[in-house]
């Protein structure tokens, strides 16, 4: 759906890293399953000409009851940096909930999420709905330094189990979050399910270790992406093939964000 959506509030959380409230309908809501994202146009002009993915943080109705929706975004360019300028009661224009989300039919057990920065925005959307099955959720969370762990007390008052990883050590271990996930697995023995999200190579680490344990994996995949809808095939990812030599390319924007890990060749990707 297409809709002109008010800011209610833009805050900065961490030095590169925002986060903001927008005004939905309870349409949108209804349709904003985990792991959907929203294509957002920062300004009226053409420049920047092309909309910004952001995965949907939460969907839900506010404290008044009125429908709303949440994004994190970490300024890294022209058009984070003009939404990141933008204030309470400033229009943007909305396009979503788009893509496909995590499938919730994963077998019972603990329920492992990994990510880090941004990746950690649609995690919160499933430990949410999750914690609302009395579902048992981990969140191993990663990245350079404390300032890529965001939103932690969110996650802890879900009732998520929360395990951190930074390469400087500046909160929990001084690792690779693969690192404790890895330790974790091989103390618990436990029947689990894995959902990542975040840079590449930590995806593709991810797999490996779930592969490894024929533990079921869900990555949502980031990815540049013009339309959102499928048309402009700007944001392909080699597919596991299925045949030597046929080519698979899968589109993340409606093919995806969430894949099964195993449908990724990660070595083409």
């Amino acid at each position: 759906m297409l809709t002109e959506s008010s800011l209610l509030f833009n805050t900065q959380i961490s030095p590169s890293y925002w986060h903001a409230r927008l005004c939905a309908s309870a349409a949108f809501v209804r349709e904003a399953a985990p792991g959907r994202f929203v294509m957002l146009r920062v300004n009226d002009t053409t420049d920047p000409l092309l909309r910004r993915p952001f995965a949907i943080f939460d969907a839900d109705d506010d404290a008044s009851g009125a429908p709303v929706f949440e994004i994190l975004y970490r300024v890294v360019g022209k058009a984070t940096t003009i939404l990141s300028a933008k204030k309470e009661g400033d229009v943007l224009d909305v396009l979503g909930p788009l893509g496909k989300g995590f499938d919730l039919g994963a077998p019972a057990g603990e329920h492992l999420l990994v990510g880090g920065g941004v990746g950690l925005a649609p995690l919160y959307a499933l430990a949410k709905k999750l914690r609302a099955a009395s579902s048992t959720v981990l969140l191993f969370a990663g990245g350079r330094r404390r300032d890529d762990i965001l939103c932690a007390e969110a996650f802890a008052s879900l009732g998520v189990e929360c395990h951190f990883a930074t390469e400087d050590g500046s909160i929990g271990e001084r690792a690779l979050v693969t690192e404790p996930l890895t330790r974790y697995l091989e103390s618990q023995g436990a029947k689990a399910a894995i959902y990542a999200c975040g840079p590449e190579g930590m995806l593709r680490a991810v797999a490996q270790i779930a592969a490894r344990r024929a533990i079921p994996c869900q990555v949502s995949l980031e990815s540049r992406m013009a339309c959102g809808v499928g048309v402009c095939l700007g944001c392909v990812v080699a597919g596991r093939r299925t045949a030597p030599q046929t080519p698979d390319f899968r589109c993340v924007c409606s093919e995806g964000p969430v894949f099964d890990a195993n449908e990724i060749d990660w070595e083409g990707a």
